[in-house]
């Protein structure tokens, strides 16, 4: 059996059309002959507004009880993806992570997948329905809801991809691709076709948003491929995937990341040795910067 997972993220699934149009790229992948599991995001702005109502009640919060509070926007996702594959005539039910199970660690909002149990997927394929998971989230062995931090979902699906031993893992979102740099900021910052696990996972750890580390780092473990690209456009993408596979020779340079959280502070005429508290101006005409 030939599975496909796909990942809509928040913004991919942020209005009642939006998750229309995932139910209708899932449902091209069922026609063309595939088994999809889909796994979904919060509606955009969803977990931001739970996080507020969480720190707005307390500030020394049960992370325990965090993670329920915040792990329920994927669950609504999740049923109402179940329920627009429906209106299209595909079959179709929503799970939650403990249900499968995906047992995780029991670091609450930041936890980490250990195994994932795949024979209810399995099942519900072989009566040809469409399993959609609520990504983010898991169960520990306690048996408390679990989240896997910011970016979760892709985490998620490249687990659930590596499972199943899926044929490859699309990751929607609102971008159609991964850029040499950030396209906001950078003008001349061009799509990539393909890119080397190494080099994604590189661009993650320093900052690229696309996708989270976790995920990537998860892929090249367990040879996922991972195709990045938009939900509202039909272009091709970019596929993240072990240099062997890759068309072009690897590029020394892939892209560059940044940060807009970083404070650079210049210090002038500073002594080798100097206490802040007792600093005197420097001689006339005499200056270092450092």
């Amino acid at each position: 059996m030939s599975y496909i997972v796909q990942k809509f993220g928040g913004t991919s699934v942020a209005t009642l059309d939006l998750i229309k149009k995932a139910a209708l790229r899932i449902k091209a992948e069922v026609e063309a002959g595939h088994s999809v599991v889909a796994v979904v995001s919060a509606m955009a702005g969803t977990t931001n507004t739970l996080v507020n109502y969480v720190r707005d009640l307390s500030t020394t919060y049960d992370r325990a009880e965090y993670d329920a509070v915040v792990s329920t926007g994927e669950q609504i996702t999740a049923g109402l993806l179940a329920l627009a594959l429906q209106s299209l005539g595909i079959p179709a039910r929503s799970w939650q992570g403990w249900q499968l199970p995906i047992q995780t660690s029991s670091h609450h909002s930041h936890a980490h997948i250990q195994e994932i149990q795949t024979h209810r997927l399995t099942e519900a394929a072989k009566k040809g329905l469409v399993s959609v998971v609520a990504g983010f989230q898991g169960v520990n062995a306690d048996g408390r809801i679990t989240t896997l931090g910011r970016g979760g979902s892709d985490t998620t699906a490249v687990a659930l991809a590596a499972a199943l031993q899926a044929e490859r893992c699309d990751i929607f979102t609102d971008v159609d691709g991964i850029y040499t740099a950030d396209p906001r900021y950078v003008s001349a910052a061009g799509k990539l076709n393909q890119i080397a696990y190494q080099d994604m996972l590189e661009l993650a750890s320093q900052g690229a948003k696309v996708l989270q580390r976790d995920s990537v780092e998860l892929a090249m473990k367990h040879g996922v491929r991972l195709r990045v690209l938009s939900s509202l456009s039909e272009t091709p993408g970019t596929l993240v995937t072990g240099e062997h596979e890759l068309q072009t020779t690897r590029r020394q340079v892939s892209g560059l990341a940044h940060s807009l959280n970083h404070v650079k502070l210049t210090l002038c005429a500073l002594p080798a040795s100097v206490s802040l508290n007792n600093m005197t101006a420097p001689p006339q005409g005499k200056s270092h910067c450092s």
